[in-house]
């Protein structure tokens, strides 16, 4: 997902509302519900921008790569569920990554992070409105109109931030770009590159989140000492 209104993940900023003491700056103890509200404003003009731009002004609908593709398009319940199977594997390669590289483990640490105070609750609607706000444009809008490579680049250079350490990150996000971009293009239906997107950030922003907690309390309990 990508945390843009404070630059994912696209970028991350923090925190909470349902979990944990409801901030990460004990300063600003409403920062985490200005982030996940700020977050669904951001997503609700993106998805708005997406449809009015591929119903409005090309005229094609938007579940589908064209009007005639919809013929031949994927019903909505497998298509929902060809997503969801290869969000599982993208969660599992990603934690295979995050095992085997230490690149990858860093990343991960920095994106908790980032996520650090978030609760369950919002993390999974920040999942659902970014994977949906952000498949309407990429894959919705912009593919039919530059193409599958193009809008891949494009989503993944929306994805990139200049910090070294998340160079693994920005090039993740082009390889999803072109899967989630395969995906609808061989379903010829929306809700698959959807279902994958969403229940990607739904798995990993939650389980990051928690992971970053979990290792700052062993920290914690390793540096107390007796």
């Amino acid at each position: 997902m990508r945390r843009m209104p404070a630059p994912e993940i696209e970028s991350e900023s923090r925190s909470d509302g349902s979990g944990g003491d409801g901030s990460t700056d004990p300063n600003s103890p409403d920062s985490g519900g200005f982030f996940v509200r700020t977050s669904l404003v951001f997503y609700g003009v993106m998805g708005c921008a997406a449809m009015l731009w591929r119903m409005a002004l090309q005229g094609e609908p938007m579940l589908h790569p064209t009007a005639d593709a919809a013929a031949t398009a994927w019903g909505p319940l497998p298509a929902l569920a060809a997503g969801a199977l290869f969000g599982l594997l993208a969660v599992g390669s990603s934690e295979l990554m995050m095992r085997w590289s230490q690149l990858a483990e860093a990343l991960a640490d920095l994106l908790g992070e980032s996520l650090a105070g978030l609760g369950r609750g919002d993390a999974i609607l920040l999942a659902a409105a970014s994977g949906l706000a952000e498949e309407m444009l990429f894959r919705g809008a912009v593919q039919p109109a530059i193409g599958l490579v193009a809008a891949s680049l494009v989503f993944g250079a929306c994805h990139f931030l200049p910090r070294r350490e998340l160079a693994l990150w920005s090039l993740w996000a082009v390889v999803m770009g072109f899967a989630f971009g395969l995906l609808y293009e061989w379903t010829g239906h929306l809700a698959a590159p959807i279902a994958a997107h969403v229940l990607i950030n739904g798995i990993n922003l939650p389980r990051l989140a928690r992971r970053f907690a979990e290792r700052g309390v062993a920290g914690s309990d390793d540096s107390g000492g007796a």
